[in-house]
């Protein structure tokens, strides 16, 4: 269980790290970002990993994980991003109707993900609608900072509610497999550990 509440929260911080690339930068790295939107809808996955497609599709978030955790110093703005996504997550998984919708609309996404990839635009588009329709209602609210010019770009706004999303999805995940504030902040060199571990048979996999 150690193993997937490093791989949960490693897909916590890498959707927060696209999130913040975007709106800094106005571009992210697109294999992860592919392999974040997936996850939102691999739902009943068997493994951790599973929800990422492999160790592969989280990898980025392991590297940010590990560089993050090895020490007391941190991106600050990352952390606190994470940390208001795992806050939004309680409150979520709290009210059973916006669990049930949320649900709800990710199944009616499922066939445009199946003809298009879950990284199209029209997907994304979608997502975004429902995070604004289910979880910009709760508290509280993730305030996103960056650029402004790229904050005020439309599609890059629906891409980043989108990877919201996604890093919600991730806190799902980590509450599952038994992830809590307590096991954050004692555990933080372990999961430094144990990401530096997976890394190397993520780059194994790819032969």
């Amino acid at each position: 269980m150690r193993e997937s509440r490093v791989i949960a929260l490693a897909g916590v911080l890498q959707a927060c790290h696209l999130v913040h690339q975007l709106a800094t930068r106005g571009r992210a790295d697109e294999s992860a970002a592919e392999a974040s939107l997936a996850s939102v809808f691999r739902i009943d996955a068997e493994s951790a990993a599973d929800v990422f497609g492999g160790l592969t599709g989280v990898r980025s978030g392991l590297e940010i994980l590990q560089a993050h955790f090895a020490d007391a110093t941190g991106d600050l703005a990352l952390t606190r991003l994470g940390l208001s996504v795992l806050r939004l997550e309680r409150r979520l998984s709290s009210d059973r109707r916006a669990l049930a919708e949320l649900r709800s609309g990710i199944d009616g996404i499922q066939r445009q993900v199946e003809h298009f990839g879950a990284a199209h635009a029209t997907v994304q588009a979608r997502l975004a609608g429902l995070y604004v329709e289910i979880l910009s209602p709760l508290r509280p609210h993730i305030m996103v900072h960056g650029n402004p010019l790229h904050l005020g770009n439309p599609q890059l706004v629906e891409r980043i509610r989108a990877l919201l999303l996604a890093a919600v999805r991730a806190a799902v995940l980590w509450r599952q497999v038994g992830g809590n504030q307590l096991r954050l902040l004692i555990r933080r060199r372990e999961y430094a550990m144990l990401a530096r571990g997976m890394l190397s048979r993520a780059m194994l996999d790819r032969g």
